[in-house]
């Protein structure tokens, strides 16, 4: 073993499991586990996976809901120096078998409920070894799948083994075009990235290493400072496995796992108010929206929620108004981390306050000191000068997509000697060194010659009070190429004319970005992680318009 400092997600674990192993690790609803019975569940587990014939670099599929299985299946493969791969559970077969045959897998974990779907390809996955299947309730079975509580309960734990700063970490991302991607990482860049960034945003000196872990965990303990955190999203993305489990984790808190299988806000502060949780994790205006519009009623019955205990709402992955924020700060005394990045890297946050949301604007952020943002000639983007270009993350930078290297070689550059991560975001940089983000390349609408990016357009639409929800798309238009098109549901009881809404958008943006047109659809399509779904948007907007 090199002297390089050593980062591992299983060490990292395990150095917490030794330090406090009779403290709350993960629960949900009636279940919970210590540390010690989470860290030997997994080693149990990771025996499993060894038994059934796959070793070091195996892939290991999970296909489930938030589950504590989840997080012990990937805990499991970690330990076993193996990869888990996390499959969206709306994913039906053709993604489904995708996934599990570009990844590689050997191993299927997966709730029994979705035992008809993995029938139905089972065919098509001769490399899988090991078919485990989580009881559910739901009653279905997959004929020929092993039990997983029955094979975890008869093996024994798996001795701890050594691993490398080079295993890798890989997380599969649906993108905004074509099937998902593999994302790489090695566990040293990941993780020691994550971490450390996460500790210091805290107050908490950064480690220089895991076996510095095992102390901050036992230290915060002591002193009744462990987090208690509540993903919201699901852990198939990681804004919910890497703000939710894996940063809480590493300090040694319980993740407390929402028993919901679609996103209920009254559920949710139920659970908050119970668990007395400090931490949160939603998905920006899609998970707070109605947040609000329960604490709101809530308060108005006479009977508010008791926020008390609730320290931190972490957001990432869409766009968050300054409004929403505002009004959700009128609730509760929290600090809202609003972080800016994608599967491919963190680039920037926004924080705020009770005391700083009066200047808070949507789509501002301060970059992370190894993010920039570079024109098209690689030149970096001085501030307040207007120009628009590409945010280049420096920092947690991928190895690359799996078995793709043409998408490798587009997205992981070199500038000037260093490695960055450039998914495809536009922003300009303000005087004071911030960043207005604008939106990603991809789904930026050509019209007329203008570049218009629909972030910056939708988030103007979602300022007035009636309209709930917003995405702008562009559809074909003879004399201009695109025309930027608006699809949007109202809050309930409102119904504004067309009328209302271009003049409303007419005092906000340039002439060129308002829509030509304005579709009102019951609700806008979004994914369960909240991420904006354009092409579903511009089917309907083309339905609507007859194109």
């Amino acid at each position: 073993m090199s002297n390089e400092p050593q980062w591992h997600l299983a060490n990292i674990w395990e150095n917490v499991a030794e330090a406090i192993p009779d403290a709350p690790a993960v629960s949900m609803g009636d279940r919970q586990l210590t540390w010690r019975e989470y860290e030997k569940r997994a080693s149990q587990l990771a025996q499993v996976f060894v038994d059934n014939g796959l070793s070091a670099d195996s892939k290991v599929s999970i296909y489930s809901y938030n589950s504590i299985e989840y997080l012990e299946a990937q805990f499991a493969a970690f330990k076993a120096r193996m990869c888990p791969i996390n499959i969206n559970y709306r994913y039906l077969e053709t993604e489904l078998a995708h996934v599990i045959t570009n990844s590689d897998s050997e191993a299927l974990v997966y709730q029994a409920s979705f035992a008809p779907r993995v029938a139905a390809i089972r065919d098509q996955l001769p490399q899988v070894k090991l078919f485990l299947e989580i009881d559910d309730g739901s009653g279905e079975h997959l004929e020929g799948a092993k039990s997983y509580e029955e094979e975890l309960s008869k093996a024994s734990p798996m001795p701890i083994i050594e691993r490398s700063n080079d295993d890798i970490y890989m997380l599969y991302t649906g993108g905004t075009t074509g099937l998902p991607k593999g994302v790489m990482y090695d566990h040293k860049t990941f993780s020691s990235a994550l971490i450390s960034k996460a500790l210091g945003l805290r107050g908490i000196e950064p480690p220089k290493s895991q076996d510095d872990i095992g102390p901050i965990a036992k230290a915060m303990a002591e002193q009744g400072a462990s987090p208690r955190s509540l993903p919201a999203c699901p852990l198939m993305h990681g804004t919910g496995m890497w703000v939710g489990v894996v940063i809480p984790h590493a300090m040694g808190g319980n993740v407390t796992l929402f028993d919901n299988r679609k996103f209920d806000a009254e559920a949710l502060l139920d659970l908050i108010v119970e668990e007395k949780v400090q931490e949160i994790v939603i998905v920006g205006d899609v998970f707070a929206k109605p947040m609000v519009k329960a604490l709101d009623e809530a308060k108005a019955s006479g009977k508010p929620y008791d926020m008390s205990a609730l320290k931190m709402v972490n957001s990432s992955g869409v766009m968050w108004s300054a409004e929403t924020k505002k009004q959700l700060l009128e609730h509760m005394d929290v600090m809202i981390f609003d972080s800016m990045g994608s599967t491919e890297g963190s680039m920037g946050t926004a924080i705020a306050t009770r005391d700083s949301i009066g200047t808070d604007q949507t789509g501002k952020f301060q970059l992370s000191p190894t993010t920039k943002v570079f024109n098209e000639d690689e030149q970096e983007v001085k501030p307040g000068s207007g120009e628009v270009g590409l945010i280049c993350n420096g920092g947690m930078v991928p190895i690359g997509y799996y078995k793709d290297e043409a998408k490798s070689a587009e997205t992981f550059k070199v500038i000037n000697g260093v490695r960055y991560s450039i998914p495809g975001d536009y922003a300009s940089v303000e005087e004071d060194g911030s960043i207005t983000l604008l939106g990603r390349g991809s789904t930026c609408i050509n019209s007329g010659g203008e570049k218009i990016f629909p972030e910056e357009v939708e988030e103007a639409m979602k300022l007035h009070d009636s309209v709930y929800d917003c995405l702008v798309v562009g559809v074909p238009d003879d004399r201009f190429g695109q025309s930027v098109t608006a699809v949007y549901s109202l809050a309930e009881d409102q119904n504004p004319s067309p009328e209302d809404l271009k003049g409303h958008i007419r005092g906000q943006l340039a002439d060129y970005k308002a829509p030509r047109n304005y579709v009102q659809a019951n609700a806008v399509p979004r994914a369960d992680n909240g991420k904006a779904d354009y092409k579903g948007a511009k089917q309907i907007a083309m339905e609507s318009l007859g194109l």
